[in-house]
């Protein structure tokens, strides 16, 4: 059975690099597979992908070498089962904000004992290059399990949340962390609040031993969090690369174009 070599990189200190499948292409997909991105997370929390769809594009990941994750809608053990069993290496579970939030997607991503993940289905297996009865063995020890902290009462739990067995990473989403740290009024929280909030986070993984994370949007950003203490990071997204290339493409040949809005995710 293959093993998941993004775990290792956690385990040994050093900063993944991947980036956000949000078309649903399988042609993007195969292609950004081969170009050596430590993972690709397929989103299926804000992305319109189907179970067929995911389910092939994890094929085609896991094909090419590289290593699929699907961030779920939501963490419960529905989602988290189903992600699994159609072939994805691991999971990022968004808005937990409470240990009984982690507790409940950590549990779903492992088998008994250590969690309540059913047994069954073949499709992990194939993208493990292994058989059901291996893969029943041995997965508990190679899906990733990264959970989002994406609000300040996830913050106040955090050190419960990333003490707990089973949690490989922690990955901030800014946009929800900064939306969510809005006052009554609206007010937005200013860059040094927010940039205190995201050490706080980097020092409490720190301390608990646990990896963590965030959605950048550029490479030298990236690099900047590495450098900050950070190990697994995103950078854009299929989307995001291709528009922002056809934007820089179209300003060069047409330089009075109007053209803007490069997608977010």
């Amino acid at each position: 059975m293959r093993s998941n070599p993004v775990k290792r990189i956690l385990r040994d200190g050093k900063p993944s690099f991947g980036t956000w499948l949000s078309l649903g292409d399988l042609y993007a997909t195969r292609v950004l597979a081969r170009q050596g991105w430590d993972w690709l997370t397929l989103d299926i929390e804000h992305s319109a992908i189907d179970w067929s769809q995911a389910a092939m594009i994890f094929a085609a990941v896991a094909d090419a070498g590289c290593v699929p994750l699907a961030r779920v809608p939501r963490g419960t053990h529905d989602y988290i089962k189903r992600v699994l069993d159609a072939g994805a290496w691991g999971i990022v579970v968004p808005m937990v904000n409470t240990v009984e939030e982690a507790q409940v997607a950590i549990a779903a991503a492992k088998y008994p004992p250590t969690g309540n993940r059913s047994l069954g289905g073949g499709m992990h297996a194939m993208n493990f290059g292994t058989n059901s009865a291996e893969y029943f063995r041995k997965a508990n020890d190679e899906i990733l399990v990264v959970l989002q902290t994406e609000s300040p009462t996830g913050v106040c739990n955090a050190e419960a949340i990333y003490s707990l067995p089973g949690v490989d990473a922690i990955f901030v989403g800014p946009v929800d962390l900064r939306a969510n740290m809005r006052a009554a009024d609206g007010t937005e929280a200013s860059d040094a609040e927010f940039e205190a909030l995201l050490q706080q986070i980097v020092d409490i993984g720190r301390k608990t031993g646990t990896p963590t994370g965030m959605h950048t949007m550029e490479a030298d950003v990236a690099l900047r969090r590495a450098q900050q203490g950070m190990q697994f990071i995103a950078i854009g997204s299929d989307l995001r690369l291709m528009t922002q290339k056809s934007l820089e493409t179209l300003r060069a040949v047409r330089p009075e174009s109007t053209a803007s809005g490069a997608a977010a995710y």
